[in-house]
């Protein structure tokens, strides 16, 4: 129990205190790998097909940089695109594109945010993040909308993808 609380100690420090590359303006991030990415992808594309949907699934990293695409071979040509921007739009805003869609639409966002090159707010796209912080988001599209934005189909398979690396994301 004791190693444990300090390892805690030592992790809250490590996150806090600003290193000496700080102090000399440079900065250390943490980014989802591509190899857990194709883990993230395949079980979003997985809980797709089990619910009867083709779709295509991106992931970015906390750059908005693909690391892995999937395309099922039914999913529509748009699929893959639309995938990438709702990562791209869910890392860069850092909000799931459900809860943007939802605040665009009650007017708490401004309108000129649709007009963002490669910005897409429709429930599915799902940041990933790991102690507080984002570092990566994964993009499904090609299912039916579902009830809502913030609880699209899309958006319920790309939190599959993010169950099956939980393990990775909660144990750095």
């Amino acid at each position: 129990m004791l190693k444990k609380i300090s390892f805690s100690i030592v992790g809250v420090l490590l996150f806090t205190l600003p290193s000496k590359a700080e102090e000399q303006g440079l900065f250390s991030t943490l980014s989802i790998t591509p190899d857990v990415a194709v883990k993230a992808a395949q079980a979003a594309l997985k809980s797709c097909r089990d619910g009867g949907y083709q779709v295509a699934v991106a992931v970015v990293d906390r750059g908005g940089n693909i690391q892995t695409m999937i395309r099922d071979q039914l999913a529509g040509p748009h699929t893959p695109d639309t995938a990438f921007r709702k990562a791209w739009t869910a890392v860069s805003f850092r909000t799931n594109t459900g809860d943007l869609a939802t605040s665009q639409k009650q007017g708490t966002i401004p309108q000129q945010t649709s007009h963002i090159t490669n910005a897409l707010m429709v429930g599915g796209g799902v940041m990933f993040e790991a102690h507080g912080r984002v570092i990566g988001a994964i993009g499904v599209s090609g299912a039916p909308p579902g009830e809502s934005d913030a609880n699209s189909i899309d958006g319920a398979c790309a939190k599959a993808g993010i169950a099956a690396i939980s393990d990775v994301l909660e144990g750095f």
